[in-house]
């Protein structure tokens, strides 16, 4: 298999190495109205986007839907975002209807950058010596020349997880930790994310959710004081009120006859109570899945879709307090 072709993840999951993320564009926003313009549109405060944290980010329609999850990252007074590349046109069509009222600054894809996803402390180390001390917590970043580092959220597991943004040519020694670290494909990334209960929008999946039931707010990806911006009123509503009725869940699903796509629903009996998120089949034939589920379902009797696998529930590496006690 080739890293261009994420279809089956390994199990278990590397300790140790890296997978470049050819599915991800990096975006760079620049300009003198760059903070204000990031401000409105995205579920994050940009004071707390700084040389030393780099945290998730919603932006959402007027009615609370998220079209984009992203990171934000710094770069001097310039952010850096990641976005899916399927989708990534259409984020930027739809924040380029937003940005025309900021003379002076643009939103273009970031040449010759590129996202590696590193797993386990060792590569990490090798990059940056600070990876120990400084890099403890999700969003943690330092600077290694122009490039970032930054800590990304454990899997449920315990493995540690890291990013490595690239902007632009290694060092000597930067190509010479990559390139003796063992290379993996993308698909572990990608079983790594759901194993850390981070989920990814798709075409499937864009602008249908509210970002808390992407439980997005566990992951430091909403700032409920920051003020307003487009859908603040949705997803403040949301959380003040208590109204989250469904969230993100991870399962496992037995042996598939075909990979699970996001949209297929989630069934208790022969009522739908949520749909597929993300989805990733291991070398054993097991899938794994996060899925937008009721809370009011009975999560031991799901299966997915009509005449599919049971699914087991999994565990997460956080708490979703939304849930109630006995889900």
């Amino acid at each position: 298999m080739t890293e261009a072709t994420p279809s089956v993840a390994d199990t278990p999951l590397p300790a140790s190495g890296y997978a470049a993320l050819e599915d991800e564009r990096l975006v760079r926003v620049t300009g003198p109205g760059t903070r204000d313009f990031l401000h409105g549109q995205f579920s994050q405060s940009l004071d707390e986007v700084t040389d030393s944290h780099s945290p998730r980010a919603a932006a959402c329609t007027p009615k609370g839907r998220a079209y984009c999850l992203t990171r934000l990252v710094r770069d001097g007074e310039d952010v850096l975002l990641s976005l899916p590349t399927e989708i990534a046109d259409d984020i930027q069509q739809q924040l380029g209807k937003y940005l025309m009222l900021f003379r002076g600054t643009s939103m273009s894809a970031e040449p010759d950058a590129r996202m590696i996803g590193l797993f386990g402390l060792e590569l990490a180390r090798q990059l940056s010596p600070e990876a120990d001390t400084a890099l403890t917590s999700p969003g943690a970043t330092v600077a290694v020349g122009r490039h970032r580092l930054i800590r990304s959220e454990d899997t449920a597991e315990g493995l540690a997880r890291f990013e490595w943004w690239q902007l632009g040519p290694l060092s000597d020694q930067q190509s010479a930790a990559l390139t003796g670290a063992v290379a993996t494909t993308p698909a572990n990334w990608r079983a790594s994310e759901i194993a850390a209960g981070v989920a990814r929008l798709s075409a499937t999946s864009q602008a249908a959710y509210v970002p808390q039931m992407l439980n997005w707010q566990h992951l430091g990806g909403i700032h409920f004081k920051k003020g307003c911006y487009t859908g603040q009123e949705v997803v403040a509503r949301m959380h003040y009120l208590g109204q989250l009725k469904k969230s993100l869940f991870r399962l496992r699903a037995g042996h598939c006859p075909e990979p699970a796509q996001p949209g297929t629903a989630i069934l208790a009996g022969d009522r739908s109570v949520g749909e597929v998120v993300n989805a990733i089949t291991n070398t054993e034939a097991v899938t794994e899945v996060l899925a937008v589920i009721r809370h009011d379902a009975d999560t031991e009797a799901l299966t997915l879709g009509e005449g599919g696998p049971a699914l087991t529930p999994l565990p997460l590496p956080y708490t979703v307090t939304e849930r109630s006690p006995d889900t």
